[in-house]
């Protein structure tokens, strides 16, 4: 899932990619954070994925999806610029 601080959408992935976050990269004027939850285990994140996206101004926050989670709200709760990229947990 991809949530957006106006919006969800199904995620196309969940390849972590560059091509995958497309719809992320698409609005970097309106974000400054990626929020990635790789999973329910904390996991190495994509050779060049951090490098990518901050190639187009944002900074990729990665961790498990819980984390994720929690940490979203947090930083929407300030009144942050951001956007996260889930993997389900089940």
């Amino acid at each position: 899932m991809l949530v957006f601080t106006d919006q969800s959408e199904l995620w196309q992935g969940p390849e972590m990619s560059l091509p995958s976050l497309q719809p992320v990269i698409q609005i970097s004027h309106q974000i400054d954070i990626l929020i990635i939850g790789c999973g329910p285990v904390f996991g190495d994140e994509p050779e060049g994925l951090r490098r990518g996206l901050r190639q187009h101004g944002i900074v990729l926050e990665w961790m498990d999806t819980g984390a994720a989670c929690r940490t979203y709200n947090v930083l929407l709760a300030e009144d942050r610029r951001l956007a996260a990229a889930l993997i389900a947990v089940e």
